[in-house]
């Protein structure tokens, strides 16, 4: 089966066998150049006796091969469709040595998997099949291996010779050059292997673990970064000291190594001992880096850290199963960073902010032609398999799972009962290469009587079923009873190959409010007696009614809060009417359903709005929200970022899969009708708000300080948005005295967005001077070129600027960061630009998709997706759009990676 001959096939997850051969040790020796990189291959195999034998496929991809020896010997072999193939190996459980010598180019690897160069320093990137790259090897998750590693090299051009595990020999050699010999003592995946040799510093702290075992910690950078990189070291040991606080995991190696280069298709690598960064995730300080970038540094050093053990101690047996290792590593650094923020406000903020990424990405993912479960079943390319789905909506399966083996009265939040699954599950696999299935029976069997026990086969469906639920809750209240019953329903949406779907299970955490805002005691019927304000019910049948008694003497129906913390990855309807959602948003003590309420009320509005006939009204919103809304704003005591989080109307992604028929530019012109009535209808409001929430002193990323410029950004990006319709030059007039002043990069960056959002001509001297004062900072620059490409298109002129800034002289299509600044930012994050009626906004999406693809397919493939979902499109984009999908789809040479998504979502129109 092939999506096109000869170019992409697809495999299947039930196809799945077991190696036939298994590689107990790889002694691995490479002569790093940039033109021809020598890589001799020593390996200890032997038979997997749980499979009939067959022949050896050795995968290998770009190489020279200069010599094959068995045992020492020469013996016969073959290549055949990318792969060395052995016959005639010894019989018997013996071991046997296989020895392969090849080289590589390093320097013309533009794909950046493998080994690459990246301005003077080679590194690798492995997952998910770039060993391949680099020699001839059993390619594949669940072939786990010990590595010794030897690296040689010209000292003066590469002093830094690094790879996994510990430094075991080093020293000089003739003619200038030098080695250095690493040892991992644990065994390892080839997806895994990492070398790194080039000029870079280090920052190096020792630690002493709770064992009371020393380490050292080492952060390696280009020379001028190393200013950079104190918040990434206090991020990593603060990820090692909570991950053995709360789940008793250790760091199990002598040192930690973490490496930032610019050149890197990912975030992160989490390479065993040596975890390979895009500089986004490792290099902060005041002077370039946002609040934003401090917290994603914080986020993405714990989360490869936590790899350590979910993903590497235990990994996957095939890449169908990687959700085992990312959406458990999502989880565990989403709970990391509640947990660093430290308040109950700020741990409510950062769960509002995964939802938002959940609902207007996965969930458009899954109502697209990408769709797929969490488990997937087929893939053809499987780097666009690292998914929000696998990623985000997984780490939302994890969540659910500690939800349903919690203990209402001892562990009501399920952090001790996760704790002890996710122990079971260590103490079973560690050292092997299992699946989703594995882990869950962990979860259950640590548990017995749980929900999560009790429906452990129903639940897994969350792994095997695309698609996002829809709930709808539905009330009756008898008020001479004191009777409420709550009838759910719940059914799915057919995805791509998934007609019909089983019913989920789905924890339904809930409370009851009075009219007045008390939360009401909850009984059950059938129980004794009420037990608390909040209780998380399980929905596991198409239809289920619970019925809560001993609500006596209340004069109106009670008010649901459902989903409370958003228990469930699930599409909630109600019957709530625009009162009750005005007393949640005012009383609900669950922060997320508070922020939920405000979103909804704006909401509805704005999808009235979206079907109005005419054009937009500019009084979108009603005054009774808005005032509720002021009062959000005013009040004394809810976290400065929160307000600011309930303040921003839906974006342009949520609204659109919020409706069958898509006219981006009328989404626009809707969401931005409603920031222009907030900005004038509370402009006093935003005044107070800019001027009561000041940060004093030296620059602190913390939770405090970053919720209060959260809030002043916001302001002052709302009062330059009224100044936009009043002509007063106030406020942008301070904004741009604040882009000349900034203490540090929020306020720049901040400041410099309000002038760009209201569409403020001093935003070009603004841009002009952000441009020269940082033009050698990389980092800072990749925000330049995106705060341009995203910023609205008030005249139309907008495609016209990105294309000039492609010719830019600091504008490097080659480095991802750069390309994904300004041709990502355009085509993923500014979509009224790019639906634009003439289509040419596709016809700059065809060709950036098919230049980039010509030298790496796997940056391709994620600017590809920006058009995937074409068809609820209204003309003349829809047309338009179907025909660049089409004609990239036909260009010749195209890469597997690219071809699946054009070919998936063209197919989609069946």
């Amino acid at each position: 089966m092939t999506l096109r001959e000869g170019l992409a096939t697809v495999v299947l997850r039930h196809d799945y066998t077991a190696p036939a051969y298994l590689i107990d040790r790889v002694d691995l020796s490479l002569d790093l150049d940039p033109v021809k990189t020598r890589v001799l291959n020593r390996m200890q195999l032997r038979r997997n006796p749980a499979v009939t034998p067959q022949p050896l496929r050795l995968d290998g991809t770009d190489l020279n091969l200069a010599r094959v020896l068995l045992n020492g010997a020469g013996c016969s072999f073959r290549l055949d469709a990318g792969q060395l193939v052995l016959e005639n190996l010894p019989a018997g459980p013996d071991p046997f040595e296989l020895e392969i010598f090849t080289t590589c180019c390093p320097e013309k690897n533009t794909h950046l998997m493998g080994l690459y160069l990246s301005q003077g320093t080679f590194f690798t990137q492995c997952e998910a099949e770039g060993f391949r790259r680099i020699s001839y090897f059993l390619d594949r998750p669940d072939v786990m291996a010990r590595y010794r590693v030897t690296l040689r090299a010209h000292q003066a051009a590469y002093p830094v010779l690094l790879s996994n595990g510990n430094l075991v020999e080093h020293g000089a050699l003739e003619g200038g050059r030098h080695y250095a010999v690493w040892d991992d003592p644990h065994p390892k995946p080839s997806y895994l292997f990492a070398l790194v040799a080039g000029k870079l510093v280090q920052r190096e702290q020792k630690i002493i673990s709770r064992s009371g075992k020393p380490h050292t910690l080492q952060i390696y950078v280009r020379a001028g970064d190393l200013d950079k990189t104190e918040h990434a070291m206090q991020s990593l040991m603060a990820a090692i000291a909570w991950d053995e606080a709360r789940f008793g995991l250790p760091l199990d190696l002598e040192r930690f190594m973490i490496v930032a280069t610019s050149d890197f298709n990912m975030g992160a690598m989490e390479n065993k001992g040596l975890n390979i960064f895009n500089t986004k995730y490792v290099l902060a300080s005041p002077a370039s880096a946002t609040d934003a970038d401090y917290a994603h540094v914080e986020s993405v050093v714990a989360h490869e850290y936590l790899h350590n053990w979910s993903g590497n101690r235990v990994t996957c047996r095939d890449w169908f199963q990687l959700s085992l290792k990312e959406g458990l590593t999502v989880f565990r650094d989403q709970e990391f960073s509640q947990d660093m923020a430290a308040s109950a406000s700020a741990r409510a903020v950062k769960r509002i902010e995964d939802v938002r990424v959940l609902r207007s990405s996965q969930f458009a993912e899954d109502a697209g032609p990408m769709a797929h479960p969490v488990r997937p079943d087929q893939y053809a390319e499987i780097n666009n398999f690292y998914t929000l789905t696998v990623y985000e909506k997984g780490a939302e399966v994890v969540r659910m799972m500690q939800t349903l083996v919690s203990d209402a009265a001892l562990d009501p939040l399920g952090r001790a009962g996760f704790a002890r699954g996710l122990k079971l599950y260590f103490e079973r696999h560690d050292g092997q290469a299992v699946t989703c299935d594995d882990f869950a029976q962990a979860m259950a069997d640590a548990n017995p009587g749980s929900a999560l026990a009790t429906q452990l086969e129903a639940f897994k469906r969350w792994y095997a079923q695309a698609g996002t639920p829809r709930v709808q809750a539905n009330a009756q209240f008898d008020p001479a009873l004191g009777q409420y019953t709550l009838e759910l329903r719940q059914h799915c949406p057919a995805t791509p190959g998934q007609p019909h779907k089983e019913p989920f299970v789905i924890p339904v955490a809930l409370g009851l409010l009075a009219a007045d805002g008390r939360a009401l005691p909850l009984q059950l019927e059938g129980e004794s007696q009420a037990t608390g304000t909040s209780r998380t019910l399980v929905l596991s049948a198409p239809v289920q009614r619970f019925v809560f008694t001993g609500l006596v003497g209340l004069e109106h129906a009670p008010i649901p809060s459902l989903l409370r913390s958003f228990s469930a990855p699930v599409i909630l309807h109600t019957e709530l009417d625009a009162d009750a959602l005005r007393t949640l948003l005012a009383h609900d003590s669950d922060a997320f359903n508070r922020w939920e309420a405000g979103q909804l009320l704006m909401l509805r509005q704005m999808l009235a709005a979206l079907h109005a006939s005419g054009p937009v009204r500019p009084d979108v919103l009603d005054a009774a929200t808005l005032e509720a809304l002021r009062a959000v704003l005013r009040h004394p005591e809810l976290d400065p970022a929160f307000k600011a989080l309930l303040l921003t109307a839906p974006s342009e992604a949520y609204l659109a899969e919020q409706v069958q028929q898509v006219d981006p530019p009328r989404i626009h012109a809707v969401r931005l009708s409603v920031r222009s009535q907030l900005a004038q209808a509370l402009h006093a409001d935003w005044v107070w708000a800019f001027e009561a929430h000041p940060t004093e002193g030296a620059y602190r990323p913390d939770a405090v300080s970053s919720a209060r410029r959260d809030l002043t950004g916001l302001a002052l990006n709302m009062l330059c948005l009224a100044a936009r319709a009043s002509g007063d030059a106030v406020w942008p007039g301070k904004a741009y005295q604040r882009c000349k002043d900034a203490a540090h990069m929020t306020e720049l960056h901040q400041s410099l967005q309000a002038l760009l959002h209201s569409g403020h001509a001093l935003a070009e001297p603004a841009l002009e001077r952000m441009h020269q004062r940082h033009r050698h900072d990389d980092l800072v620059l990749d925000k330049w070129f995106a705060l341009q490409a995203s910023a609205p298109d008030f005249d139309g002129t907008l495609l016209a600027r990105v294309q000039a800034l492609l010719h830019h002289p600091d504008f490097k299509l080659r480095n991802p960061n750069r390309a994904r600044s300004l041709i990502g930012s355009f085509c993923h994050a500014n979509p009224a630009a790019l639906h634009r009626p003439d289509g040419a906004g596709y016809a700059f999406w065809r060709a950036r998709v098919l230049e980039i693809d010509a030298f790496n397919p796997q940056v391709a493939a994620r600017l590809a997706r920006a058009i995937e979902r074409w068809q609820p499109l209204v003309e003349p984009y829809r047309s338009a759009a179907r025909k660049a999908l089409s004609d990239v789809a036909q260009h010749p040479g195209l890469s597997p990676d690219v071809l699946e998504i054009v070919t998936r979502a063209l197919a989609a129109e069946a």
